[in-house]
């Protein structure tokens, strides 16, 4: 079943003697859930992991729709990436006519990673190691100028009319002003 489908029972409506009863029109609408959203057959719902789950496995439950708790796995050595997407086969909606059958439960995956200088330099040394090395150093030219990363802010600069490097594409750059396109013909 959707949201706005009608179920309609004809012949269902008030009955009265010598009267032709009406028919009684059920119009379905689809409340908002805070852990799944509906996508047809198919449920979503997001899930955040720590760093350490992402890379080490985990467990969670996951409360159903129909009161069921799900046990979900990710097994150790099994890495999520920020923003992958994971399935559960047949613990979507039923299918409309065929209750046995169902859609897939789909849970993406944001990965929280810890705040900055969490670790000793020791235990980061470990970390690095444990996780395969940094990869060769670069050559660095003598005439090279050391700078620092900072946060971004999207809103840094907003009122400068130049360009942003973010903003365009690599086939089209376009470095500050206004942008002038061909003219259809």
């Amino acid at each position: 079943m959707r949201d706005d489908q009608r179920i309609t029972f004809r012949g269902e409506g008030d009955q009265m003697p010598g009267v032709e009863p009406g028919d009684v029109i059920i119009v379905l609408q689809e409340k908002t859930h805070e852990t799944f959203q509906r996508a047809g057959t198919d449920l979503l719902m997001k899930h955040t992991v720590s760093l350490t789950e992402a890379l080490c496995g985990f467990s969670m439950v996951v409360r159903h729709l129909d009161g069921r708790n799900l046990l979900i796995k990710q097994p150790p050595g099994s890495v999520l990436q920020p923003g992958c997407v994971r399935g559960v086969v047949g613990e979507g909606m039923p299918i409309y006519k065929n209750p046995f059958e169902k859609g897939d439960l789909y849970v993406k995956f944001d990965v929280a990673f810890p705040e900055n200088y969490f670790a000793t330099e020791n235990k980061l040394k470990e970390l690095e190691n444990l996780l395969g090395g940094r990869p060769p150093a670069v050559p660095i030219p003598a005439d090279s100028e050391e700078v620092n990363l900072t946060e971004f802010e999207e809103n840094y600069n907003s009122g400068s009319s130049q360009g942003n490097y973010y903003d365009e594409d690599d086939d089209h750059p376009h470095l500050g002003g206004q942008h002038v396109q061909c003219a259809h013909q």
